[in-house]
């Protein structure tokens, strides 16, 4: 386990009155100009801060993981960085058993990912039929019993270290008159019959997030699929998360929100200095699941919320049916009214996967900017290139053409790209800036850069646009580079905001 570092500022130094474990580095410091690392996992306060301390913690702090002690009588500043970091009060006679129990779910790094669906395997004795279906997942039809016993599991066992905890999230859809279990055994490492732990949950205990803590030695996981009973099963798949329990799903303050499909989006919010504008960034595809962006984000010092997704291989381009969507969008607009703003002073931004995101919902809020790097607009036609132009290329491509319309035809290609354009040309876009750098010889989307200047038919509309040669993922650098530039240049300009250290 790396060292979780605390920052506890004060004037007395609580690890001589408290047990500190060995793996939290704790670092007492009263002046703060003596804080000296990029950041800490934890914050703990015991004493009121000026308006400079409070810009330090500003940058040293992440959003969720300030704690002021029960008996600091709060003033301005320490109000102002309280609000800002999300911090929580806590009462001096409890710190030990935070110390002991729960800071440990502070470390910095996240980690989550799927079980890969190619390592799913179908129990020899169902007899009923199969029906694999891409990333959207297996589907079995027929007669599992009267008894549970086991109907799939999956190859490639994860490793569990001592004392970690790890959630899972199985995706799935099924007949009422079919009923499931998720069964989980712990190997001890280097053995193949030693079972040291097992966990088995119930429909019910599966309609959240499960978890499982080991508290023996380290040893890799077996996970199997149990059902009864007869008809369909559809599954989609399994997630294994680095847990943090009740603090946040991937980073501390991160929330899941899961339609009743059990489909989830993530998001998470970080009020900055609280001025305007909200920046907010869709997280581009990617396997390892949790956010993206959270450096760049941060670095403006500006309110932002990364949003993220997770399903099909590696996201389903924020496409979901309504539930879903208005997830998204609600999500947006609370961020928004927690901070007093209003439309106008939102971006939405994204690179890739993240601009489909950036632009569908941008339809239905309006904001100041839209900032995009390799924009994907038509997805049916994304599709379609996976045929002629890229074969292999981005077979999610196809997944999100049957997770939404059903099938592979022309019909449904025609039906996915009209999923953004018609909702396009229905907005009105006076009030909002398009910035986006493209990939001249795109091969994924080929015609996103000018179906998006033809169809902007507003009058004044301010658009920025830059072309750098290559293919969809030939340049990554020279996008993002110029992306950030864009991101400065709009808070400059358009919101007065210099840089966080002239303030």
């Amino acid at each position: 386990m790396n060292k979780i570092s605390v920052l506890q500022v004060g004037n007395e130094d609580l690890s001589l009155r408290f047990h500190i474990p060995d793996y939290v580095e704790w670092n007492y410091i009263n002046d703060l100009k003596e804080a000296i690392e990029r950041g800490y996992d934890v914050c703990i306060l015991n004493r009121c801060v000026n308006e400079k301390e409070a810009r330090i913690l500003l940058k040293k702090i992440r959003a969720y993981t300030m704690f002021v002690l029960n008996t600091v009588q709060v003033d301005r500043w320490t109000k102002w960085i309280g609000a800002s970091r999300r911090a929580k009060t806590i009462d001096l006679d409890t710190l030990q058993k935070f110390i002991d129990t729960d800071i440990q779910l502070f470390f910095s790094n996240s980690y989550g990912e799927k079980f890969i669906p190619q390592n799913l395997s179908i129990s020899q004795s169902f007899k009923g039929s199969v029906f694999w279906n891409g990333f959207n997942g297996v589907e079995l039809e027929g007669d599992y019993g009267n008894d549970f016993y086991q109907v799939a599991y999956w190859r490639g066992n994860i490793p569990v270290f001592k004392d970690q905890s790890i959630d899972f999230w199985l995706e799935y859809e099924k007949d009422d008159s079919v009923s499931i279990q998720l069964k989980i055994e712990q190997f001890q490492s280097g053995s193949l019959s030693t079972l040291q732990n097992r966990w088995i949950f119930s429909e019910e205990d599966l309609e959240s997030v499960v978890s499982i803590t080991n508290k023996k030695m380290d040893g890799p996981v077996f996970v199997s699929l149990l059902a009864k009973g007869k008809g369909k099963l559809k599954i989609v798949g399994l997630h294994d998360r680095h847990s943090r329990k009740e603090y946040g799903s991937f980073l501390p303050g991160g929330i899941c929100k899961v339609t009743s499909k059990r489909e989830e989006v993530f998001m998470y919010f970080d009020p900055g200095d609280m001025k305007p504008p909200l920046n907010v960034y869709f997280s581009g595809y990617k396997t390892q699941e949790g956010f993206e962006g959270f450096y760049m984000m941060r670095n403006m010092g500006a309110p932002f919320l990364l949003i993220s997704e997770s399903r099909l291989e590696g996201g389903a381009f924020y496409l979901g049916d309504k539930e879903y969507e208005n997830l998204i969008v609600s999500g947006i607009q609370d961020c928004l009214k927690q901070l007093g703003f209003d439309n106008s002073q939102l971006i939405l931004s994204g690179l890739s996967m993240g601009t489909f995101g950036a632009l569908y919902n941008g339809c239905k809020l309006r904001p100041h900017a839209i900032l995009l790097g390799k924009p994907l607009a038509s997805l049916g036609d994304m599709a379609n290139n996976e045929r002629i132009s890229r074969p292999g290329g981005f077979p999610t491509s196809l997944d999100v053409l049957v997770k939404n319309y059903g099938d592979m035809s022309e019909k449904s290609m025609d039906a996915l790209n009209h999923r953004l354009w018609d909702l396009f040309d229905q907005t009105d876009w006076s009030q909002t800036k398009f910035i986006v750098s493209y990939m001249l010889e795109d091969d994924y989307d080929m015609t996103a850069y000018d179906r998006l200047i033809s169809h902007i038919d507003d009058i004044g509309v301010e658009i920025i646009g830059k072309g750098v040669h290559g293919r969809h993922n030939d340049d990554t650098y020279s996008i993002v580079a110029w992306f950030k530039n864009q991101y400065d240049g709009i808070l400059k300009s358009d919101f007065g905001r210099g840089d966080l250290d002239e303030e």
